[in-house]
């Protein structure tokens, strides 16, 4: 019964994690914003569902589930650094930003 509750708590929260960070992407204005979502949220939002499935088949199935934690680690360590690449492009490109956006390393500070 505690097992069905504390899934159902990772479970929960990581669509709340993934509903914000997609929610985020839709609504910030530029790209810079933008790329705080999926790369941040998101993945905290996977994490949270492939935690409530592995405490899931851990305690129904024959033991702890290896490739669901692999799953997780592949995600954890790729997100970030995709999201520098990405915005190592468009730093390169000099992507537009809203005057909100502070930081910005492509004009010169004369």
């Amino acid at each position: 019964m505690w097992a069905e509750y504390l899934v159902s708590f990772f479970i929960l929260a990581g669509a709340a994690f993934a509903l914000i960070g997609s929610i985020g992407l839709a609504r910030l204005p530029d790209f810079y914003m933008r790329l705080h979502g999926p790369a941040k949220s998101t993945t905290l939002g996977v994490g949270g569902v492939i935690t409530g499935s592995v405490i899931l088949f851990s305690t129904r199935g024959d033991g702890i589930s290896l490739h669901e934690w692999l799953i997780a680690l592949f995600l954890f360590i790729t997100a970030p650094v995709s999201a520098h690449i990405a915005a190592k492009a468009a730093l390169h490109l000099k992507l537009e930003a809203v005057e909100r956006t502070r930081n910005k390393p492509w004009e010169s500070k004369e």
